[in-house]
């Protein structure tokens, strides 16, 4: 979220798109190309590190040159990686067993099967080893550690086949040593997911599934219940393809390294994504960038890091805080939200929402973004650019991007991008817009009572006091104009647009803790 309070812009600085890729924040090897047949079981295990088919993805799910693209996506996912069939003719069999610890430490292909409760798969190889674990109807169901605990090796995949499977964890997690193991599928190396079917994942109190390193998603259905993220990752989460049907009390996906805030990227290629979450439901803390898929995001706040690239895609996000959201989460980006391609359907709350909220600068090359916001539609910081695409507010198109000033109908009045990159102050929005009386877009004057400290008139603040909300359901007016919104202080973008607002606070219920199946 914004500031309560901004200062008026006298100008806003035109942008230059970077017409370079940025590179990833994590490393990846490869070499080659072309697409491969991903339901192959064959493959070179030598040649794991080749180039895969991102990049052949990318091109037909986007609308927009992958070389703009802020993540180098040409060689993220290997060969293996995209095989959703192994060979396993030479694989190991095991089963579950109550009260069991399956214990791996060669490198190979597994195949688990079998019921048990208080059984955990535990993989600690060397450190170039590939273990493949192969889920054929496995179920487990713990107490208080994981199911899948990887320890070490190089990297670990977990695959699906046509029998469904589920891991769950039902009580608070226990620690192993220094190792906090918060997630029912817990790995300290890199990671795969793959498969042709279904994996089940419950996690009463932690995590569902978690990574230290690179988490990748090429394939499979996947279930997943968590008090806390779905799926979380150090250093970087990539998903080629998969269905996923996602309830949490925290994030859907989230990527994070405490150590080193240069590393945290999230990029999505493709995929089908039904994410209920209290938090976010997409939060990377460098780049997010999403190249095709369909979502249907129900969260606080929907998509969120510091630099947000959607160049395809089928978006829908309903919010009760930002739609969109770019802010300072690392030094390794500006902080941007770019559309370059794809529908992006956003639907607010009410109360102190942005549809698409950016610290920084607003880019639109192409696609179509529709936002619904009763208050505010667009909001930014520094600057915004219009250069192609269709944006559309409260169901009309309109030619610029609106610029928020604490209030307005759906964010409609104050600074504008205007379209082919005319940013600057807009004396005349047009409409039923009128400024108030004197006012030239030189130095703002507060309205009479207004706390620049506090951001509030004496009005706002005995309404807070007094914690009285007005009658009735919010409704807006004709065109979007605001009834009685507006936002805690500020100046309105339209005389109608004003006061009173800011009554109350969101609720932001904790997150984490207990959640039931």
């Amino acid at each position: 979220m914004k500031n309560t309070w901004k200062k008026t812009i006298a100008g806003l600085a035109f942008l230059t798109l970077a017409l370079s890729a940025f590179t990833g924040c994590s490393d990846q090897n490869g070499s080659g190309s072309g697409l491969i047949d991903t339901t192959s079981n064959t493959y070179n295990e030598a040649e794991d590190t080749t180039e895969s088919a991102t990049a052949s993805k990318a091109a037909k799910t986007s609308n927009k040159s992958m070389s703009a693209a802020v993540i180098n996506t040409s060689n993220i996912f290997t060969d293996r990686d995209l095989v959703q069939s192994p060979d396993t003719a030479s694989a190991v069999k095991l089963t579950a067993a109550d009260g069991k610890t399956l214990d791996i430490t060669d490198e190979g292909v597994y195949i688990i099967s079998g019921s048990a409760a208080n059984c955990t798969v535990k993989v600690d190889a060397g450190k170039d080893a590939k273990v493949q674990l192969v889920l054929d109807g496995a179920e487990i169901e713990n107490d208080d550690f994981p199911a899948i605990y990887v320890v070490s090796a190089d990297k670990v995949f977990i695959t699906t086949t046509a029998k469904e499977s589920s891991l769950a964890v039902n009580k608070e997690f226990r620690a192993d040593g220094e190792t906090n193991t918060d997630a029912v599928i817990y790995s300290k190396s890199d990671l795969v997911l793959n498969g042709t079917g279904t994996l089940t994942v419950y996690s009463a109190y932690a995590n569902g599934i978690y990574c230290k390193d690179d988490l990748k998603i090429t394939g499979g259905t996947y279930n997943v219940t968590s008090a806390k993220d779905a799926f979380e990752a150090n250093d970087s989460i990539a998903v080629y393809d998969g269905s996923f049907t996602i309830k949490t009390n925290k994030d859907g996906f989230h990527c994070e390294n405490s150590d080193d805030d240069t590393l945290g990227q999230i990029y999505i290629a493709g995929g089908s994504f039904d994410i209920n979450s209290k938090s976010d439901g997409i939060q990377g803390t460098t780049y997010v960038q999403i190249d095709g898929g369909t979502f249907d995001i129900t969260s606080s706040e929907g998509i969120e890091a510091t630099y947000v690239q959607i160049n395809g895609g089928n978006i829908t996000i309903d919010a009760s805080d930002d739609g969109i959201n770019a802010s300072r989460k690392s030094t390794a980006c500006d902080i941007v939200i770019e559309f370059n391609g794809g529908d992006t359907k956003i639907t607010m709350g009410q109360g102190d929402t942005d549809g698409v909220d950016s610290n920084g600068k607003i880019i639109v090359n192409g696609g179509t973004i529709d936002v619904t916001a009763q208050l505010s539609s667009f909001d930014y910081e520094t600057s915004a650019e219009f250069n192609g695409g269709t944006i559309i507010v409260n169901g009309e198109e309109v030619d610029e991007i609106p610029q928020s000033m604490m209030g307005g109908p759906g964010g409609m009045g104050g600074f504008r991008g205007g379209r082919d990159g005319n940013s600057g102050f807009n004396r005349n929005p047009g409409g039923d817009f009128t400024p108030p009386e004197g006012f030239d877009g030189g130095d703002f004057t507060p309205p009479e009572g207004f706390d620049a400290e506090s951001g509030a008139t004496e009005k706002i603040r005995e309404r807070k006091e007094s914690d009285e909300k007005p009658d009735g359901d919010f409704t807006p007016g004709e065109n979007g104009e605001s009834q009685s919104g507006g936002r805690k202080g500020g100046f309105m973008g339209g005389q109608e647009g004003g006061f009173p607002g800011g009554f109350g606070e969101k609720d932001k219920s904790e997150t984490g803790g207990y959640i039931e199946r």
